[in-house]
């Protein structure tokens, strides 16, 4: 089995069921990827040590689920050089609303690309990555296009 390009995190198991949509995406542009549930807050270490190690493990994009307080994909940001997509889960009182502005309102130099909510958002947040990283593979980049014709006729 070849090594994920994009490592999908999600902070608790309540996350994984949003998340799946975009792990279906990548599946679908024959992205490697795996999902790990690992917390900001609960396992800052394990976090940190998956972060830090991703690049080197191959990994060249990391989706983050963003619940409620919205910590994951800022921390995981704060400790990688990769892109970081954030996608805010609609899981709290706010209907994702406070993660989304967590996730988007991140300082200068930790950027974090922040997408919809919900299950839009991880979908979204699995062509994003297809999209970063199609910029270096020609046979990505023509799937995608057939991907995207492909809404224009729906």
């Amino acid at each position: 089995m070849p090594k994920p390009k994009v490592l999908i995190l999600a902070g608790s198991k309540s996350d994984t069921e949003t998340m799946q949509q975009s792990y279906e995406i990548l599946k679908q542009f024959r992205i490697p990827c795996q999902m790990i549930i690992s917390s900001a807050h609960r396992n800052p270490v394990k976090t940190r040590k998956i972060a830090r190690e991703a690049g080197q493990k191959g990994v060249k994009v990391i989706i983050c689920a963003a619940g409620m307080a919205a910590h994951l994909a800022g921390a995981v940001a704060s400790e990688t050089f990769l892109p970081v997509i954030g996608v805010p889960m609609a899981n709290s009182y706010f209907k994702g609303t406070d993660a989304f502005l967590s996730t988007l309102q991140m300082p200068y130099g930790v950027p974090v690309a922040t997408v919809s909510v919900g299950n839009s958002g991880a979908k979204n947040a699995g062509v994003l990555a297809a999209q970063i990283l199609a910029l270096s593979d020609a046979k990505l980049r023509r799937r995608l296009q057939e991907f995207k014709k492909s809404l224009a006729k729906s």
